[in-house]
């Protein structure tokens, strides 16, 4: 059984401790865990790894956010994965910072990558993992703030959360959404 995790974010060092990355930093450290490196292939870094009996892809798309559905079309229909074996990890600002929630479907809520996504996949049907960034901005600057860096007393608390976040990637890969859901969504 084959898994496509897609973290999102966008390329370039200007970007890499963003909020907007937290997608990237979560594959990151997952990568880090089971000692494999990404490589860049078409539209995305990958590598992948074997954990319980599954093959888990993972892809850091280099399409930038807004154009993140085309990495993930390509990847699920290159390594013929089904849609319910995809889960993408983006950043939320509707959750409070460090609020880690699973859902196997829902709307984009106006974040670029996931609406880019549903019109390539037709849909909304695949599971998303949402990590809270929180909403500390003004009227106008929510793209500011999700491309600038978390604050020092976020980023000590965020290898915690990323490690929960990698917990909650190899159950949706091992024991499916809704008992991952279960067991740890906030």
């Amino acid at each position: 059984m084959k898994y496509l995790v897609a973290g999102l974010g966008n390329i370039g060092a200007e970007y890499e401790l963003t909020r907007h990355n937290i997608g990237f930093l979560v594959l990151d450290q997952l990568a880090d865990q089971h000692k494999v490196e990404f490589t860049l292939q078409r539209h995305a870094e990958t590598t992948d790894f074997r954990f319980k009996g599954k093959t888990i892809h993972l892809i850091k798309p280099t399409t930038y956010m807004n154009l993140s559905g085309k990495a993930v079309a390509y990847w699920l229909q290159e390594l013929k994965i089904p849609k319910e074996n995809l889960l993408v990890i983006m950043d939320d600002i509707a959750l409070p910072f460090g609020s880690l929630r699973l859902r196997p479907k829902g709307s984009s809520a106006g974040h670029n990558g996931l609406k880019n996504i549903e019109l390539l996949l037709n849909g909304q049907e695949y599971a998303r993992l949402r990590f809270g960034v929180g909403n500390a901005f003004g009227k106008g600057q929510q793209a500011d703030y999700v491309l600038s860096n978390f604050s020092k007393d976020e980023f000590k608390q965020l290898p915690d959360l990323m490690i929960k976040a990698n917990e909650m990637v190899l159950s949706f890969c091992t024991q499916g959404v809704e008992r991952t859901m279960s067991q740890y969504n906030d």
